[in-house]
């Protein structure tokens, strides 16, 4: 699929997501997509990481299994391409958008994030924690207002970078099979590649796959954020020259793009220590200069995430303009 032909698929799976969403009660009775990818997933690593072997030969094994996560997973979307495209116009466009939508997160997103504001509301603290661990890893019980407020802005900003920008990005430059091949690296680096023993030399593959694949979205997707802070009545520059600035202090080469982008827009300091079940991370802040996070900002954040989400629209649109 070109460039030209991609850009009408980007802008109905836009429009699809935010409209449909993932609906409970489709993924319920079937298996999501992603659950297809992490069922491959699971057992090429119980079939091939073989923790009796040599480090070098647990990584050349991890290398592997990429390459056939990421064979299996684009032959699939191609041929699904193919098919799609087998309707006539407008219908082929509207078919792959629509199937694009199933791996874009912009609704659903919200959603979860929303879900711990009006915890907040409706339980306090106690149900507060249980609703922002659906979304974070960190130990929920050791986070106070302000800790649970940080973790759930922290989850927007991020999984705004690699839940919808990038997945949005990968599509437009090769269609269908780039966007699920982007999802499968991503959903392989959250289950092999982090830095368990089992894990470090077998997930070394998928995490620096990942890091690649996410360089460029994570920073549009800071843009994007500043803007999206600019049209909810921010400033645009400030945040800007904090992402700059503050990026790289994130132990993550693309995670703190967005993260400070945020921070700054909200005029709050993200980031920072953190515990995690069985150990803690002492991280330093992201707009350090800014007052602590409480509830009231999750829904400031979501307000951002919503002009965030505008944004990118528009740039897809303005291209799909130039375009024709």
């Amino acid at each position: 699929m070109s460039f030209h032909d991609a850009i009408p698929v980007v802008l109905a799976a836009l429009v699809f997501d935010a409209l449909i969403g993932d609906p409970d009660g489709i993924w319920r009775r079937w298996p999501h997509p992603v659950v297809w990818i992490g069922r491959l997933i699971s057992a090429l690593d119980a079939r091939w990481n073989d923790e009796r072997t040599t480090t070098a030969m647990r990584r050349m094994t991890g290398v592997a299994a990429l390459a056939t996560i990421v064979l299996i997973t684009g032959m699939t979307a191609f041929l699904i391409d193919r098919l799609a495209r087998l309707a006539p116009p407008p219908f082929d466009t509207l078919a792959l958008g629509l199937i694009a939508s199933i791996f874009i997160a912009q609704k659903s997103l919200y959603q979860h994030v929303a879900r711990v504001s009006a915890a907040f509301r409706d339980g306090g603290l106690p149900a507060a924690r249980r609703a922002v661990s659906m979304i974070v890893g960190r130990n929920p019980d050791a986070l106070d207002e302000s800790g649970v407020s940080r973790a759930a802005i922290e989850s927007c900003a991020e999984n705004f970078s690699d839940g919808v920008v990038a997945p949005v990005f990968w599509l437009a430059l090769f269609g269908l099979p780039g966007l699920v091949i982007y999802k499968a690296v991503n959903t392989a680096d959250s289950m092999i590649g982090h830095r368990s023993a089992r894990h470090l030399m077998f997930g070394w593959a998928s995490a620096r796959c990942d890091d690649a694949l996410n360089w460029i979205p994570a920073r549009l997707s800071g843009v994007l954020v500043a803007i999206g802070g600019a049209i909810s009545g921010g400033r645009l520059l400030e945040p800007i020259r904090t992402m700059f600035r503050d990026a790289r202090l994130h132990r993550s080469p693309n995670a703190g793009w967005p993260e400070a982008a945020m921070a700054a827009s909200l005029g709050v300091a993200l980031g920072g220590p953190r515990q995690y079940p069985g150990y803690r991370v002492d991280d330093p802040f992201l707009n350090g200069e800014g007052r602590a996070v409480d509830s009231a900002d999750i829904d400031r954040a979501l307000r951002i995430l919503v002009g965030a989400c505008i944004a990118e629209f528009g740039v897809y649109a303005g291209i799909f303009v130039l375009l024709r």
